[in-house]
């Protein structure tokens, strides 16, 4: 692995954003990595910009924001804020694990803006990385608990592509450590069906 390796997840607020940087951070430091995590926000209300930038080392302590042009995996929760992330932080070797379904800011809500085409933003997105998984996470959450859990299936996607130095179970170890005991069972089932999801 590349030292130091950027991750970077974006969304929007309300998606989870902070949550997954949190369980990923902590499964990295209980394997022995030094990590540190950058947040950064749009608009501070649900529905604006959200990512957070996850530096991973063996041996040093980095910044918290990847440099322009250094991100080695986006994990994408919305698929034009994994485009924008992209044309700043991307370069010809980034892996991309993108939730395929969009959520439309105020403006294309309000008939003031226009949506890309999700098949040309897809390709776009495909275009400008080295691997892409387009996940259906947003569909796969309605199915088996609610939108809440769409974090938790890209985690399991991004378990599965084999970008960073964990297994599955450490995530799920980290999952049990920061899941509240009631809804652990739930968010254990989301992560295999993402994990699942990505190696298809």
């Amino acid at each position: 692995m590349k030292d130091p390796f950027n991750l970077i997840i974006t969304g929007v607020g309300g998606q989870g954003n902070v949550l997954a940087s949190q369980i990923i951070g902590r499964a990295l430091v209980k394997k022995g990595y030094l990590i540190t995590v950058g947040e950064t926000y749009g608009l501070s209300q649900r529905g604006g910009a959200v990512s957070s930038h996850i530096r991973i080392s063996s041996k040093d302590q980095y910044g918290p924001v990847v440099p322009q042009g250094m991100a080695d995996v986006v994990l994408g929760l919305e698929p034009v804020e994994s485009l924008r992330i992209l044309a700043t932080y991307g370069q010809p070797e980034v892996w991309c694990v993108v939730n395929s379904r969009p959520i439309y800011p105020i403006g294309v809500n309000a008939g003031d803006a226009v949506y890309p085409d999700l098949e040309v933003l897809k390709n776009t997105v495909a275009g400008l990385s080295k691997k892409l998984w387009w996940i259906p996470a947003a569909d796969i959450a309605a199915e088996i608990g609610g939108f809440f859990m769409t974090n938790v299936i890209m985690l399991g996607a991004l378990a599965a592509t084999g970008s960073l130095p964990l297994n599955q179970d450490d995530y799920k170890a980290a999952l049990k450590d920061i899941i509240p005991p009631k809804k652990l069972d739930i968010n254990l089932t989301a992560f295999d069906r993402g994990l699942a999801e990505g190696r298809a």
